[in-house]
């Protein structure tokens, strides 16, 4: 992979940590990229070890979970606030990653980190991507 190569791959990734809930897919993100869909794929998997469908829904789920646990949104209107087209996807994604359902996220206290820094909680928060969740914390 050239250098190149890398600065359009953290472009591409910059937008999708920027632009989440804009319906992004992979050939949009190659054109971005100045790559063919393939290219791009691959050599973001081998970049950053994740493709690029599983980075944008880690910060798709990643900011539900901000929405959440606002809680004056449904897990219907986060969904789709997020760029999520599929409640069902969403749902079943949100569940693999955090490890609950949206709804059960939404429903439990969420003041345990209240006296945390936001740039800390952002870390202690962040959706798991190897799909090994971990457990939720109790009320």
């Amino acid at each position: 992979m050239t250098l190149e190569d890398l600065v359009r791959l953290r472009r591409a990734r910059d937008l999708m940590d920027r632009d989440y809930a804009e319906p992004l897919d992979v050939p949009a993100l190659a054109r971005f990229a100045l790559m063919s869909p393939g290219h791009f794929s691959r050599s973001f998997r081998a970049a950053f070890s994740e493709t690029p469908y599983s980075y944008l829904m880690t910060r798709r789920i990643e900011r539900a979970k901000a929405l959440l646990r606002r809680g004056d949104l449904t897990v219907t209107e986060v969904c789709f606030a997020v760029g999520c087209t599929s409640l069902g996807s969403f749902s079943s994604r949100f569940s693999e990653l955090v490890g609950e359902s949206p709804s059960a996220y939404r429903a439990r206290r969420h003041d345990e980190g209240a006296a945390i820094p936001a740039c800390v909680a952002k870390i202690h928060t962040r959706p798991v991507r190897n799909g090994e969740a971990k457990p939720a914390l109790g009320p």
